[in-house]
């Protein structure tokens, strides 16, 4: 079997190979290993929208990749570069499966040569001091006997108080949350190019999350937040409807409505509380200060009065 057989039977081995191997930038620099690891799942991403409309990535058309990033567009700001990130890559990559023989066409390339990169960077999208109070409140009630609900709250919750990520959330397994003598953390497991990571849970989100893993069960599943039925981690669009109901009952109007949202505002919450960029980025697995740069932006409102010290 030569190599080529692999993007026909292992599509995912071959794209991290020639990822590794042959694929290059802009620059005609190859990928860092973060870089590979974020491209890889963009990768995953698109195979599995392909997946539910019949085709692959040796036939899908242009109608596929439009109708691909219309989807994406329901969950990324559209100030942001996310589409044309995986406008570029998919590109990249036709143009790639062209050159071995694969495909006879490039149905991203279009999108890639009209598309330009944002201008400036993107405004953060997060609650407010006072409706970040106010969705904290909410969640110390649950539904009783909806399982679902339940689930759904204490995820909610979790992601506001800890800053993690849809998918570190979704993997996380229930050993993850660690109470020790009325001391709340949370583990992230090292994943990709991000090391292992313990954040306090703030107080707001235990009784929700405790009600969750004390619940009767019926299953031995260790994942924190299974699928309820069969066997699997919580859905991203699963997780993300909980997001957006939990917003939209608080009136939030935001062009973001997605977990997003409570990462940014996890990391605003700490700013605010005193947290340097460094603490800040460190509990939220950023490789670099960037984003919390501009979240502290955020703070720098005419008229507030800062009380707390402004780390570089």
């Amino acid at each position: 079997m030569n190599q080529n057989d692999d993007w026909l039977h292992a599509p995912g081995m071959a794209f991290r190979r020639w990822q590794k191997l042959d694929a290059t930038g802009a620059a005609g620099r190859p990928f860092s290993a973060r870089s590979i690891v974020q491209h890889t799942t963009m990768f995953e991403r698109f195979q599995r929208f392909l997946a539910t409309r019949g085709t692959d990535i040796r036939h899908f058309g242009e109608d596929h990749f439009a109708a691909f990033l219309d989807d994406l567009g329901g969950h990324c700001r559209a100030e942001t570069s996310t589409a044309l990130r995986y406008a570029k890559l998919i590109d990249r990559l036709c143009r790639h499966l062209v050159d071995v023989g694969l495909r006879g066409d490039n149905p991203a390339a279009a999108h890639a040569r009209l598309s330009s990169w944002p201008r400036g960077e993107p405004v953060p999208i997060y609650l407010d001091e006072v409706a970040d109070l106010r969705l904290q409140d909410a969640l110390q009630e649950w539904p009783e006997g909806d399982e679902r609900g339940l689930r759904n709250r204490a995820a909610v919750a979790l992601l506001l108080a800890t800053g993690v990520t849809s998918a570190e959330i979704r993997r996380a397994r229930r050993e993850h949350v660690i109470a020790e003598r009325g001391r709340w953390r949370f583990l992230v497991s090292a994943h990709g190019a991000r090391v292992e990571r313990l954040i306090p849970v703030a107080p707001f989100a235990r009784a929700v999350v405790d009600a969750w893993l004390h619940r009767p069960r019926a299953d031995d599943d260790e994942l924190l937040f299974p699928l309820l039925g069969p066997a699997g981690s919580l859905s991203e669009e699963t997780l993300w409807r909980a997001v957006r109901a939990a917003l939209d009952a608080q009136g939030f109007e935001g062009a973001d409505r997605s977990p997003r949202v409570l990462r940014n505002t996890f990391a605003r919450r700490l700013l605010i509380a005193g947290k340097s960029n460094e603490e800040v980025s460190r509990l939220m697995g950023l490789a670099s200060q960037r984003t919390v740069v501009r979240l502290r932006a955020t703070l720098m409102a005419p008229g507030r009065s800062l009380t707390f010290s402004q780390a570089p």
